[in-house]
């Protein structure tokens, strides 16, 4: 054996705010941070806007070296986080002894510490290419797997979080082949297995699904033959991306399969129905199975899993039904966002409706990074370069999340490439983790993304509404006036917009403060009382808004009607008549980041990356610099940079103030050069009408482009189009 397989704010202010509330007077004060108007409205602090903030540092995902019992680099494991700061670790292989582990290892995120566990009951066999899945929050199923002798289980076992004790349910009905290198997922209690590797070296092509309140297996369809590939369930219906081929071809298409509304899916399986029944027999038709008692492993441990062994003719004469309910695909051919899933190691893993690719190093020239597919619009977008996510110096091996789907965590270890540059050394133990915080690039957590799909009806009143629920009869009683009926008790004002004003034309600070405010915006004290905590603070303090029952919001006008519209309505999406515009959006996100309000600024990111276009791609990138956004601050400017011929000719571009103007100018590298029509041409020709380049390097869009020169005098610009079939 080669070695051991182990070895304190203010009560009253958010701490954004750059200044204490102070009391309330009765005298004008000329500080526009303390400043009271003669109608005794209280100003706050003077607006984020106006008074730029210091930039904040670029996040930067975290590595934790661990210790302990840490495991080797073992191929084929499990790996799971199960909440708590723990992650479970559980069989592999080694490539470096030729074993086949059935160990359980526990990481203690929070002490950094590995540990093997002492485990009981049922303890299976050896195995590798299994999967393990997190049910009910304390216990992980783990199906299938290939053991040390190259057999293929179908075997399913669960292990008890709180024990460590493992048991072997009974089950009913015909199991599915044994299979490795498959995909497993639970959704409605039920585990759907899809995919993988038989031990005649071919790709299974079919799913089905162990119903957990009964333990019987559905039937056994045909769908799409891939191994090591990842699946989920969004929306209804059943996604799979990546892996591998019948063709032993790693692939980039994308296969969905609707489970709505079809009784093979949505009803529960009950053993001895005519369905069941009719499903044996036709399994016997095609041969049966034989099951044996798998050997003991190498380890010691008893094995006790079953083992299918289908005869090879019966196996290649196997036709199954293909499986109910649509079934589509799409094949991406090229995009500037696409990753290619032939270089570099990818991980795939679901959050929030999008399917993350984290492209890993796998070779020293390897394009690395972070980018999403929005299963809604089945787009590409690049959250992040590897550059900014891993160092080089380190190889990952496995990828894990949260049930949130707010955190990754990668498995790997450090390496240092050999002498001749053809391999490296080291890596022999899983002694390093990667802690990535995914809400840092817009991604909102399934829990989030879930509640903003979740269809409430409206009332009777409000059929018609594009809101539901509460939020549909709310937001009917916004912006009325008490003699209306509306029952509104309070007023707020704002500052007119940022476009009616220009900002470099006065060198006063006062002057904005003093020129007449907007409309008043009629609202209730009761609705911002429950949704607006800094409106509690300032409330319960009995400052100047307690008495007047008016309160002035020195921001955009159009800004602060969409934040108080989402107060009643829980909603930033675009509805009409008073869903906000993007440029009310990156309003909105100023002042989340001023009030210290989360969840609005996660939903504010998240659609302004969505949703960033030519038109307010300038405004976006100003916003995000007020509001401490690093990452969107970023975003933004390179899709400026890449679109600047346009960008520049925007109105939004145009109310940019002075200051504003010259750091997006700045934001190139210091050796970055505008080249024109002529020298696109000669390096490579324009196609189509947006003047992006063709070729594989990737070019501007826009007549003119900003273009990046290295060290090597390669010119590297990037396109943000996208071609699908």
């Amino acid at each position: 054996m080669a070695h051991p397989p182990f070895q304190g704010t203010s009560p009253f202010v958010s701490n954004n705010l750059s200044a204490h509330l102070p009391p309330p007077s009765s005298s004008h004060s000329t500080s526009p941070a303390s400043s009271a108007t003669a109608n005794q409205t209280f100003m706050m602090t003077s607006s984020p806007v106006r008074v730029r903030k210091q930039p904040a540092d670029g996040y930067k995902p975290k590595i934790i070296t661990t210790v302990g019992a840490k495991p080797a680099c073992l191929v084929n494991a499990s790996v799971t986080y199960v909440g708590n700061d723990q992650i479970y670790a559980f069989g592999g292989f080694d490539q470096y002894t030729d074993e086949v582990y059935n160990h359980v290892l526990r990481l203690n995120l929070a002490t950094q510490k590995w540990n093997l566990v002492d485990n009981y009951g049922d303890i299976p066999g050896v195995r590798m290419g299994h999967t393990a899945n997190l049910w009910r929050g304390d216990k992980l199923l783990v199906f299938g797997g290939e053991n040390e002798h190259r057999q293929h289980l179908n075997d399913v076992i669960v292990f008890d979080l709180k024990t460590a004790n493992w048991t072997q349910p009974e089950l009913h009905g015909t199991p599915p082949r044994g299979r490795a290198r498959h995909s497993a997922v639970i959704h409605d209690e039920k585990l759907y297995i899809s995919g993988g590797q038989t031990g005649h070296d071919s790709v299974l092509d079919d799913i089905c699904f162990l119903d957990l309140k009964t333990w019987t297996w559905s039937r056994t369809w045909k769908f799409v033959p891939r191994y090591d590939h990842a699946s989920w369930i969004w929306n209804g219906k059943m996604w799979i991306f990546g892996g591998m081929n019948d063709e032993m071809e790693r692939s980039n298409e994308i296969w969905w399969l609707d489970l709505r509304g079809s009784p093979g899916f949505e009803t529960a399986m009950a053993y001895g129905t005519r369905d069941r029944q009719l499903v044996s027999s036709r399994h016997r038709s095609l041969g049966n199975p034989t099951t044996t008692t798998q050997p003991t492993g190498s380890t010691g441990y008893s094995a006790n899993s079953s083992v299918q062994s289908y005869p090879s003719a019966a196996a290649s004469a196997r036709s199954l039904y293909p499986a109910p309910g649509s079934i589509s695909s799409l094949k991406f051919h090229s995009s500037p966002n696409l990753p290619s899933q032939a270089a570099g190691t990818h991980f795939h893993v679901f959050s929030s409706g999008c399917m993350l690719d984290f492209v890993t190093p796998a070779e020293l020239s390897c394009e690395t990074g972070l980018s999403s597919l929005e299963l809604d619009s089945l787009s590409w977008q690049k959250l992040a370069d590897g550059k900014d996510l891993f160092d080089p110096n380190f190889r990952w091996h496995y990828c894990t999340v949260n049930a949130e789907g707010t955190h990754a965590w990668l498995l790997g270890s450090p390496v240092e490439p050999t002498a001749d540059g053809h391999g490296f050394t080291g890596g022999e133990y899983l002694s390093d983790v990667l802690l990535i915080d995914l809400r840092k690039y817009g991604i909102l957590g399934n829990e989030l993304a879930a509640q903003s799909r979740v269809k409430i009806p409206s009332s009777d009143a409000n059929i018609s509404s594009p809101l539901t629920g509460i939020g549909a009869d709310l937001s009917t009683t916004f912006d009325q006036p008490p003699e209306s009926g509306s029952g509104a008790d309070f007023i707020i004002t704002a500052d007119p917009d940022d476009l009616d004003y220009d900002a470099s034309s006065s060198t006063d600070p006062t002057a904005k403060s003093e020129m007449a405010v907007s409309r008043p915006i009629h609202v209730h004290k009761l609705i911002l009382h429950a949704r607006w905590p800094h409106f509690v603070r300032l409330w319960s303090a009995q400052m100047s808004e307690f008495h007047t029952k008016k309160m002035h919001i020195p921001e955009p006008y159009s800004a602060v009607r969409a934040f108080l519209f989402y107060l009643y309505t829980d909603s930033i999406a675009p509805n009409p008549p008073n869903g906000p515009t993007l440029n009310d959006v990156a309003g909105m996100l100023v002042m989340a980041n001023l009030y210290d309000m989360p969840r609005l600024r996660l939903l504010c990111v998240n659609r302004l990356s969505r949703e960033l276009d030519i038109e307010h791609a300038a405004v976006i990138w100003q916003r995000a610099t007020t509001a401490n956004e690093e990452w969107l601050k970023r975003r933004a400017a390179s899709f400026c940079l890449q679109n600047w011929g346009r960008v520049v000719r925007t109105e939004g571009f145009k109310s940019l103030d002075h200051s504003s103007l010259i750091e997006l100018c700045q934001e190139p590298d210091i050796d970055a050069r505008i080249i024109g029509d002529e020298e696109l041409d000669m390096l490579g020709g324009l196609r189509g009408p947006l003047g992006a380049l063709n070729g594989n390097r990737k070019r501007s869009l826009g007549s003119a482009g900003v273009v990046t020169v290295d060290e090597e005098g390669e010119e590297e610009v990037e396109d943000d189009g996208m071609d699908v079939n």
